[in-house]
């Protein structure tokens, strides 16, 4: 879910980016490994962008917040792996010689039957909008900083498989996209600059009029 703990946007107090010059793709021969064992798991069991973002997101929060990016990898895609059937959790402990951490378990909805596909837009170009306060147990593309904010739809990006669908199912569905635009005052309040603006891309399900 993006508005859980692992929903970082727009939130302060995690110190600043440090930026590493001329940084390595890989910093460790196992963080290749754990990159090549992502592709071969997506090929084999065809799991979506959102099923794995999903897995990661499931990671315990103490364990997410103190974990590398490609440890995040490791554990969603191997929390995939087993729940496909393909390795137990007894044998991942045998092998790594103690308790190799899973994501929890998959608390989303799966549909009950197939929604239609939906590729007319409602919104247009100009319109005033307002994100919707979503906080569903399973996956979700709708930043927690936006939900509840007011924006101005600034551009249509054509229709997209919605994610917090495909995280849970086999099943696709297609749905209009948005560029929004939000100003920092609106999303931060007296912390946001004057004139500054962010611009988020977002489903159309996830979106409300605004009058």
């Amino acid at each position: 879910m993006v508005d859980g703990i692992h929903d970082l946007g727009g939130l302060d107090g995690f110190g600043p980016v440090v930026v590493e010059p001329d940084e390595p793709v890989f910093h460790e021969d196992w963080e290749r490994r754990a990159f090549r064992l992502n592709l071969a798991a997506s090929i084999g069991l065809r799991y979506s962008g959102g099923a794995f973002r999903h897995g990661i997101e499931r990671m315990d929060p103490g364990h997410y917040l103190t974990s590398s990016y490609y440890e995040h990898w490791l554990t969603g895609v191997t929390t995939l792996i087993v729940e496909a059937g393909l390795v137990s959790p007894e044998e991942l402990d045998r092998r790594a010689g103690g308790q190799f951490p899973l994501s929890r378990h998959d608390r989303g909805a799966v549909p009950a039957s197939p929604e239609p596909a939906r590729t007319e837009a409602r919104f247009a170009v100009g319109d005033a909008v307002r994100v919707r306060e979503w906080h569903p147990a399973g996956h979700t593309r709708a930043p927690r900083y936006v939900q509840g904010k007011r924006g101005v739809v600034v551009r249509l990006d054509g229709s997209y498989s919605v994610p917090d669908v495909e995280a849970h199912s086999a099943d696709r569905v297609l749905e209009p996209t948005y560029s929004v635009r939000f100003t920092a005052r609106e999303l931060w309040g007296e912390g946001g600059a004057d004139g500054d603006v962010v611009h988020v891309d977002l489903w159309e399900r996830y979106l409300e009029e605004h009058g």
